[in-house]
């Protein structure tokens, strides 16, 4: 009788937890319980498939396929080196002909002494065109020596120190070349601009002025040597009611381009500006 009893209550107990749990799931009290069981499975499983896989690959990948991928990487790190030095080899290769032309351009102008020079800055102002080189006092650069490449003028050394040197282009708002059209004959004076365009003003209305038509230094007002090619016309503005007419000039040098220049050392600029009668 006594185990009967034992047996009935044991199922009673038994039916009275089941019953239990089964309303605290359908009220959601186990949410919390649930949540947290399927985040641990999802743990154990993850690091169950990650050593899986690990063991996969060592039973299953061969050495060969291990020093193949190792092969790989060491390729592409050489692949990369490779590109490095192409990269630099091309630079000296354009500096080589940089240096080449500009050779050729002084066996061509025997009349002058040169010293070449690399540009090793620039002026960041927008409206300040200057460069700088790594040619100073040192190697005889004094103030107002002209400058150029193979192609044609760049501008006048500013200031200098004794290891490096300031230039000024052309295209600088404050410079001034006097200049003369080759096809007219006639003189004129070439201003840069604050952006930087070449214009030719005071130009006398009966000279011709065409598209095209090269613009050489004159050589007058002591500043340049004459026949330095400085530009071409690259567009006229005339009109009837204007003294004077005006043309703009594209210049034969990229200043924007410039790692090598010589610098004119044995020009030594003459100021006119005493002689010039004042209003």
């Amino acid at each position: 009788m006594k185990k009967i009893l034992s047996g009935s209550l044991q199922t009673t107990i038994l039916f009275l937890l089941v019953a239990g749990i089964l309303a605290l799931a359908l009220s959601g009290s186990l949410g919390f319980v649930s949540l947290g069981f399927n985040s641990f499975l999802l743990s154990v499983q993850s690091w169950v498939s990650s050593r899986f896989v690990a063991i996969q690959d060592f039973l299953t990948v061969s050495p060969d396929v291990v020093d193949l991928r190792r092969r790989n990487s060491e390729l592409e790190a050489e692949v990369a080196r490779l590109q490095a030095q192409v990269v630099q080899l091309n630079n000296q290769v354009a500096d080589t002909r940089v240096l080449a032309a500009l050779v050729n351009f002084s066996r061509a102008n025997p009349d002058n002494a040169y010293t070449a020079a690399s540009v090793i800055g620039r002026d960041p102002s927008p409206f300040l065109r200057y460069l700088i080189i790594d040619k100073g006092s040192n190697e005889g650069l004094r103030r107002g020596m002209p400058v150029v490449t193979d192609q044609g003028l760049v501008g006048r050394v500013d200031a200098v120190i004794s290891s490096a040197a300031r230039v000024q282009l052309i295209s600088s708002l404050t410079s001034a070349v006097n200049i003369r059209l080759e096809k007219a004959g006639r003189e004129a004076i070439l201003t840069g601009s604050v952006a930087g365009d070449l214009t030719l003003d005071l130009v006398p209305q009966d000279v011709p002025l065409e598209a095209g038509d090269l613009v050489l230094t004159s050589g007058l007002g002591g500043g340049y040597p004459a026949d330095l090619i400085v530009g071409q016309v690259l567009s006229v503005r005339k009109r009837d009611s204007d003294l004077f007419q005006q043309a703009v000039i594209q210049p034969v040098v990229d200043f924007t381009k410039l790692k090598i220049v010589l610098v004119i050392t044995d020009f030594r600029p003459v100021s006119i500006d005493p002689l010039i009668p004042t209003q």
